[in-house]
């Protein structure tokens, strides 16, 4: 599975993004597709999930601001009234039986 990730880049706080992420390759397997991110000096950790079955998951200082969609096996996270705090990597997410798979991961700054 490969995933090519687009759509970061500079934006003032309160601007919006959109992030997409496309898989492709043997996609079969793919039951979850998420959002991580990994700021400056920090760890990665998820910021939005869609698991296959059930509810869309987020992080919780982004509810309200950032909206994840699925088709198929390509995701988008549109990110509105961005805030400094979330300048980051991000990085596209699938997740198969075998293993997950991570994309290259897009940067995204929000300037105060």
């Amino acid at each position: 599975v490969q995933l090519a990730e687009s759509g970061g880049g500079l934006v003032q706080t309160g601007g919006s993004l959109r992030l997409s992420c496309a898989a492709s390759g043997d996609t079969s397997c793919i039951a979850g597709m998420g959002w991580y991110r990994r700021a400056p000096g920090q760890a990665r950790v998820f910021v939005a999930v869609h698991p296959g079955l059930g509810n869309i998951l987020y992080l919780t200082s982004v509810k309200g601001r950032f909206t994840l969609t699925r088709d198929e096996n390509t995701i988008h996270l549109q990110m509105n009234n961005l805030k400094p705090e979330d300048t980051a990597v991000y990085y596209c997410k699938a997740e198969c039986e075998e293993g997950n798979y991570w994309g290259r991961g897009t940067q995204v700054t929000v300037s105060s």
